[in-house]
């Protein structure tokens, strides 16, 4: 917030190198989770003691305040840029939605970072809400951009379930690195610190309903793309955010250079959730990892720690059957994957066919909210240095307890369990072979004889070594992938297949597990540069042989 960037508190500099001074004071102020707390009769579920978590619920941070916390841990960037035009008032009964400024006084400034300051610089780092059409519809946007360089490739960054841009800060300096490259990190509508207008359904039908609730999100992706005039792009998606990204690949097709897919849910087939029951459409989800401890998994690998002594994994027994990497491999002739059912929790079942989201929950429980939430941020948060988990242990709950908006989609697009009740591994074939026309854009108002197919996009999938979605689903689809290549490039002409650009594979980041990105961070951003210098070369390469066809004409 323009605020956050200023006021008198930011100015204590401390004289620890590449961090905000902003960040040791909030972390003082932000009451998570303690040594003394994690022990007692529920020391392995609310780690946050009563009179801690009461405190927290009574100082009741800002989403912005929480999520300028956290950025204030980027490298290189003293004093983040936060727009205060959302999430800068404690969540009412009073507003149905988040309420949306349009005072150009709660605008960002831009922070630019030099080459003095910033050995990979000069940077600009830019916040912003980007208004879209209707009412209460504006996605949250952190931007990072070279500069005093040519910029002709860009990459859009999309969470997963009920989380929020703030997740990534350990991905945005390493990945802003790359030259010619701009890197924008979006919150879902519905979630973050994005606009949060009523989510409803209209349509009674089974697809229906599975398609309305994806085209909620991709079509404002979709629209924030036009706004931004984005030819063509990268885009990568965690968990949901996958999901939504192979959606929005299939319905907008002709704008993606590459896709990547950092553990997505949703590929495996599993028949209870194609036939389970759709819930009211009046109503969201639970979907839940409190039982992984991420120190556990970050050291699972270590050669240093005896076999005894290592934790079995995220011990997360009520989402997907997890499968580890090193047991994983080519789903041989069988492309869809095998996804055993597991009993679930009736507790579980019955929330999740009633709609509840586990967020309704932190926000029914009053004082008791910020404990809750430490039950599974003491967990997913326990990797890191003290102070940084403070941060974000805040920075969560205070968009858990927002207002529910995006977050009732997910009871339409996955069942109990988190699998998918339309699977990916049925049309994930399709990205990158849509028909699409001449000029790139979708085929609507175009005549069937001008129309042509994609030319293929390249798809990575990227999963935790101990990550308890289902890695063989990503063998499966890398497979399928490849195959409808194969299929394809048959009857291709020559310059068809040269110019195809189409392939899957499967990466495994050590170490890490759901959230690789953030598990794993310093392998996640070296596998993302390399993919990101791919598609720099590619371009190039594409560009190489339309010359020289051009020469060959003339």
């Amino acid at each position: 917030m323009a605020a956050a960037t200023t006021n008198g508190s930011s100015d204590n500099i401390r004289t620890r190198s590449q961090q905000s001074p902003l960040a040791s004071q909030r972390a003082k102020e932000i009451n998570a989770p303690t040594e003394e707390n994690r022990k007692g009769k529920f020391g392995g579920f609310f780690t946050l003691g009563y009179k801690e978590g009461f405190s927290q619920w009574w100082a009741n941070v800002p989403a912005a305040a929480a999520e300028h916390a956290v950025l204030s841990y980027i490298p290189y960037l003293r004093k983040p840029p936060t727009h205060a035009q959302t999430g800068t008032t404690p969540p009412s009964t009073d507003s149905p939605s988040m309420p949306v400024s349009d005072t150009p006084a709660r605008e960002a400034v831009p922070v630019r970072t030099d080459s003095i300051t910033d050995p990979f610089g000069p940077r600009q780092w830019q916040s912003q809400l980007v208004k879209l059409s209707g009412k209460d519809r504006a996605l949250n946007e952190f931007s990072i951009e070279r500069l005093d360089e040519p910029k002709d490739q860009d990459l859009v960054i999309l969470h997963g379930y009920g989380a929020g841009l703030g997740f990534f800060y350990k991905n945005f300096e390493g990945l802003s690195r790359v030259p010619g490259w701009k890197v924008y990190a979006l919150d879902l509508l519905g979630m973050g610190r994005s606009s949060r207008p009523p989510f409803r359904l209209h349509s009674k039908d089974r697809q229906r309903s599975i398609t309305e609730a994806e085209d909620w999100f991709i079509d404002a992706l979709e629209e924030w793309r036009v706004k931004k005039n984005l030819d063509r792009f990268t885009l990568l998606g965690h968990s949901l955010g996958g999901y939504m990204a192979v959606a929005y690949a299939l319905k907008f097709p002709g704008h993606l250079n590459k896709l990547i897919l950092a553990s997505p849910v949703g590929i495996p087939e599993d028949p209870y959730a194609i036939n389970a029951e759709m819930p009211d459409p009046s109503s969201s989800t639970l979907t839940n990892e409190v039982y992984q401890d991420q120190g556990a998994t970050t050291e699972g690998s270590n050669p240093n720690i005896p076999d005894s002594a290592k934790t079995a994994g995220d011990n997360n027994n009520f989402l997907n059957a997890r499968s580890k990497a090193q047991k994983a491999g080519p789903a041989g002739d069988d492309t869809t994957p095998s996804a055993p059912r597991r009993p679930l929790p009736k507790w579980l079942t019955y929330l999740w066919d009633a709609n509840i989201s586990p967020f309704s929950i932190v926000r029914w429980s009053g004082p008791l909210g910020p404990r809750f939430v430490s039950g599974w941020t003491s967990r997913r948060f326990s990797h890191l240095p003290p102070e940084e988990a403070q941060a974000l242990h805040t920075y969560a709950y205070s968009l858990f307890r927002q207002r529910g908006s995006g977050e009732y989609a997910l009871a339409y697009i996955l069942a109990p369990g988190a699998f998918a009740r339309s699977p990916l591994i049925r049309r994930i074939q399709g990205v990158g072979r849509q028909m699409i026309a001449p000029d790139g854009s979708a085929t609507s108002s175009v005549a069937v004889a001008q129309q042509r197919r994609e030319n293929g996009v390249p798809v990575v999938f990227l999963y935790g070594e101990q990550d308890w979605m289902d890695i063989n689903g990503g063998y499966a689809a890398e497979q399928k992938i490849n195959e409808e290549r194969e299929r394809v490039l048959k009857s291709a002409t020559a310059e068809e297949q040269q110019n195809d650009r189409g392939a899957a594979k499967c990466l495994i980041i050590k170490n890490a597990g759901h959230h690789v990105y953030l598990d794993g961070w310093e392998e996640f951003n070296e596998v993302m540069r390399q993919e990101m210098v791919d598609v720099s070369k590619r371009n190039e390469e594409a560009l190489g042989r339309r010359k020289d066809d051009g020469i060959t004409k003339g």
